[in-house]
């Protein structure tokens, strides 16, 4: 059971930060710092964001539900 949810956290992980590189920034932050400021026509629609957004919140749940799995299974094992 512990192996699954390390797999589980691990791959949550990994689609997390993919989906957070996807989303479109919208206050500048860091991303201006850098030179990214710069507004791309590859941009997708508005649905296509929501969509990303939803995902995101949708794996971030997972990933926080594998991290309390892990730390209690670890704490009772």
């Amino acid at each position: 059971m512990l192996l699954t949810l390390q797999i589980v956290l691990i791959i949550t992980s990994v689609l997390l930060v993919v989906l957070i590189l996807l989303q479109r920034s919208r206050g500048g932050g860091l991303t201006s710092l850098f030179g990214g400021g710069v507004q791309s026509s590859l941009s997708g629609s508005a649905a296509a964001d929501r969509n990303v957004s939803r995902y995101t919140v949708f794996v971030a749940l997972i990933w926080l539900i594998a991290v309390i799995g892990n730390g209690l299974l670890i704490s009772a094992g």
